[in-house]
This record gives C-alpha cells, sequence and structure tokens, in this order.
C-alpha cells in the first residue's frame, strides 16, 4: 500500500508541477499590458509622472527582469506561500482575494458534486429493475446531461427569476445588505445560491442516473448474479452484490469528472455574477491581473488534485479487490 500511494504521490506532484507552469504562462503570454492597464485607471494626464509610475510598478511587480528569472521567483514565492499582490486591487493581497472567494466556490461545488453523485446513483439504480421509472429516468438524464452548465443557468435564471420572480439573478446575497451570521443574511445567502446550486446538480444528475442504470443492468446479467439467482439467494443480495460493483466505475468517473464539474461551477458563477472564483477569473483577465489569474488558477488545481487523491483513497477503501492486489504485490 505505501507504493501505491507512493508512485500516487509522484503522479500528483508531477501533475501539480506541470500545471502549475503552464498556469505561469497563460497569463504572461495573453494580449495586453497589465501595467498599462493600471496606470490607466488612475486618471493620471503628465507624461512624466505616467512613465514614473509605469517603471514603478513593472518594477515592483518584478515585470522588468527575463522571463526565466520571473518564473524561479514565482516557485520561490510559492514556496514561501506567497501568491503575489493583485494589481487589480492593488495593494491588497491575491491571497486575500481568493480567500474571500472560495466560501462562495466551495459552497456550490461540494453539495452539487457529492448530492448529484448519491441521488444520481440512486435513482439510476432503481430505474434499471423498474420500467416505468426508467422510461422517465433515462430520457431526462440524456437531456440534462447534453445541457451545458452554462445554458440550463441561462434558462433556469430566466424560467424562475426573470418570469416568476421567485430567486434573484445575480449576486451572492442582496446589496442592501451586510456579512454577518444573522438568520435573515444566511436565508437570503441561501435564496441566492438555489439557482447556481441547481443548475450544477440537475446536469451532474443525469449523468450519474444514466451511467449508474446501464452498470445495474450490466452487473445484473453477469455470471455471478445468474449462479446467485440459480442457487436460490434473495434477490436484495443479488441487487445489493450489484450495486457495490456497479459503484466502483462511478467512484473512478467522479475522479475523471471532477475537473469538468468545476469548470461548469465556473462558469455558472459567471452567469449568475456569483462572487465566487468563477467571477474572480473574469475579473482578473478583463484587468489584467497575472498574480490574481494565477493564483486562482492554482487553487482549483490544488483542489482538483486534493480531492482526486482523496477519492483515490476512497478507492481503495470501498474496494477489497485493490486491498488484495497491493497485499500480493507487497508479498
Amino acid at each position: 500500500m505505501r507504493r501505491y500511494f507512493g508512485r500516487k504521490l509522484l503522479i500528483y506532484g508531477l501533475t501539480f508541477f506541470v500545471a502549475v507552469t503552464v498556469n505561469w504562462m497563460i497569463p504572461r503570454f495573453m494580449p495586453g499590458d497589465p501595467v498599462a492597464s493600471m496606470v490607466a485607471r488612475a486618471n493620471v494626464t503628465k507624461p512624466e509622472a505616467v512613465e514614473a509610475m509605469r517603471a514603478y510598478y513593472t518594477s515592483l511587480f518584478g515585470l522588468d527582469q527575463p522571463l526565466w528569472q520571473q518564473y524561479v521567483n514565482f516557485w520561490g514565492a510559492l514556496l514561501r506561500g506567497d501568491f503575489g499582490v493583485s494589481i487589480w486591487l492593488f495593494p491588497t493581497p491575491v491571497s486575500t482575494v481568493i480567500l474571500m472567494a472560495v466560501p462562495y466556490t466551495l459552497a456550490l461545488i461540494v453539495p452539487s458534486v457529492l448530492l448529484s453523485w448519491v441521488v444520481g446513483n440512486r435513482f439510476g439504480a432503481y430505474a434499471a429493475r423498474r420500467k416505468l421509472l426508467d422510461n422517465t429516468v433515462l430520457p431526462v438524464g440524456y437531456v440534462l446531461t447534453a445541457m451545458p452548465y452554462m445554458w440550463l443557468a441561462v434558462l433556469l435564471a430566466w424560467a424562475f427569476g426573470v418570469i416568476l420572480g421567485w430567486f434573484p439573478v445575480a449576486g451572492g446575497y442582496s446589496f442592501s445588505m451586510r456579512p454577518n451570521w444573522s438568520m435573515p443574511f444566511l436565508l437570503d445567502l441561501l435564496h441566492h445560491w438555489t439557482l447556481p446550486f441547481l443548475s450544477l446538480f440537475l446536469v451532474a444528475l443525469g449523468g450519474w442516473a444514466i451511467g449508474m442504470r446501464n452498470m445495474i443492468i450490466y452487473e445484473l446479467e453477469s455470471d455471478y448474479s445468474t449462479y446467485l439467482s440459480a442457487l436460490g439467494a434473495p434477490s436484495r443480495l443479488i441487487r445489493r452484490y450489484a450495486f457495490r460493483n456497479a459503484v466502483l466505475p462511478q467512484i473512478t468517473g467522479l475522479a475523471l469528472q471532477l475537473g469538468v464539474l468545476v469548470a461548469g461551477a465556473l462558469v455558472t458563477e459567471i452567469v449568475f455574477a456569483y462572487p465566487g472564483l468563477g467571477s474572480l477569473i473574469l475579473k482578473s483577465i478583463q484587468n489584467k491581473d497575472f498574480f490574481l489569474l494565477q493564483g486562482t488558477f492554482l487553487f482549483i488545481v490544488l483542489g482538483v488534485l486534493i480531492a482526486n487523491f482523496i477519492i483515490d483513497i476512497v478507492y481503495v477503501v470501498v474496494d477489497p479487490r485493490t486491498r488484495a492486489g497491493m497485499a500480493g504485490a507487497q508479498a
């Protein structure tokens, strides 16, 4: 087991290095000059003052150094836990800006991922042996899975926000309120959270339901199910074994789809102007904020890698064949 997780950690370490390197390169090869946009926002008219500000900020952010030196400095600062200073919200540190947006993104991603996976697998398992449910779950699941996250988000905002007026269509909370731990504010947060959550939950739900339904049918028609049925085993026991075997590919699928779900959450945040990492990425691109953009991407990469590693651990715990294989390899 130590060798297995050591190999996994090595793979994740290499993935992190490559992802961080690409993350550093993307903003620097984008068109535009972040210092020029920063100086333009200052509304300075005197040419000598403009040049002085340009030289000061270029030196302050280290943009006057060669690219290889900027890359080395980036890794040095990263190992110290320093993500730099935001150009857009200067002089606020990037870590402070990201930590303000992280709770909103986690509040969308974690419930939508977990609930869609659990509910989708349960519905798919029931639909596999119930014709009436199968005739409804399968078509609805295909429709939901085919929908882009942002398109469903727009439909939900139009139907339940604009037409019916049941939910707000923008923001994380009402502009008339200040963040606090009071019940009215928490209810207002929940009110703004509902539509972005539903857009993520419904799209993911259809995929998990279809996948589990197909896997259950395959397992119930396999040799061991036929053999158990011939021995007179109860149908409930056979379905229980089928579900345990069918859920293993779904766990692997969760690890593979996690990045897609995170990307969908970021796009959904932009549609609803939700104050999470997705809106932060859009604003950092609009303001050419290199450091905020790479800091946000870095946080997302770390979150996805950590979540995938946790899923690997869960897979080992759930699947006895994996543990047996590791024990045999060690022997």
